[in-house]
């Protein structure tokens, strides 16, 4: 199985490549911006990844890697990587250049990748998408995240869009919606605030990058039959 996924070279992302990355039949592929000296660690323990230059916020490069998907003959394909802060200020505090930015940064390069994915996986009449949205989707947001979850919400619809326009071509779209995981991308929170989470969680512990990819990998490998579908990781504390 041949796997791409964006942003998979630290936090989330480097646990789905490296679980990924468990079975030696699969190729992981994953983008990376600036983390190289975890790309080479990743390279070097595990040999069938490879790692892609990508930075979001560089049309050349990610016009690049899209024109580099057709010869990969990808079977998967996996949006996770997210260019911003999941947590700002007040929604009314914010500059509109702030969102327009962040959309043009995030969602974007996101479109023109899975499009590039998607014009191959119809080649093929078969393939994989996967997208790492949010629990904040269904949960009342934080207060500062509203760009975050406006994004991740445009994110959403497409996952439908795409799900629904490729049905005849045996190609499935599927999201993930995690709650809170302590990774680079959370790593400002107060100790004071993670430690309340922790007290107020249902299981009495945050959620792991390691078991929102163990839900990536089922994803990879359940029945075509999944599509459309969001899979919930919030422990319960919302039941769709």
């Amino acid at each position: 199985m041949n796997v791409l996924i964006t942003g998979g070279s630290s936090g989330l992302g480097e646990a789905i490549t490296r679980i990924l990355a468990k079975d030696p039949n699969n190729q992981v592929y994953f983008t990376y911006n600036s983390s190289l000296s975890n790309v080479e660690k990743l390279e070097y323990e595990l040999k069938n990844t490879k790692g892609i230059k990508c930075n979001f916020k560089n049309l050349d490069e990610v016009n690049l890697v899209s024109e580099q998907i057709k010869d990969l003959d990808l079977d998967v394909f996996i949006n996770n990587a997210y260019v911003g802060e999941p947590i700002k200020t007040y929604f009314h505090k914010i500059s509109t250049d702030v969102f327009s930015n962040e959309f043009n940064e995030t969602i974007i390069p996101t479109i023109i990748l899975t499009q590039a994915a998607i014009n191959s996986f119809r080649k093929k009449k078969k393939g994989k998408i996967i997208t790492i949205l949010t629990s904040m989707l269904l949960n009342a947001p934080l207060i500062g995240s509203s760009i975050y979850v406006a994004n991740k919400a445009y994110l959403e619809s497409l996952v439908k869009s795409w799900a629904s326009e490729n049905l005849k071509f045996n190609i499935t779209s599927n999201s993930v919606s995690p709650s809170f995981m302590l990774t680079n991308f959370t790593r400002d929170t107060d100790e004071r605030i993670l430690q309340q989470m922790n007290d107020n969680h249902p299981l009495k512990k945050i959620l792991t990058t390691r078991e929102v990819a163990e839900t990536v990998l089922f994803l990879t490998q359940a029945t075509q039959q999944i599509n459309g579908v969001d899979i919930l990781l919030n422990s319960g504390v919302n039941i769709k």
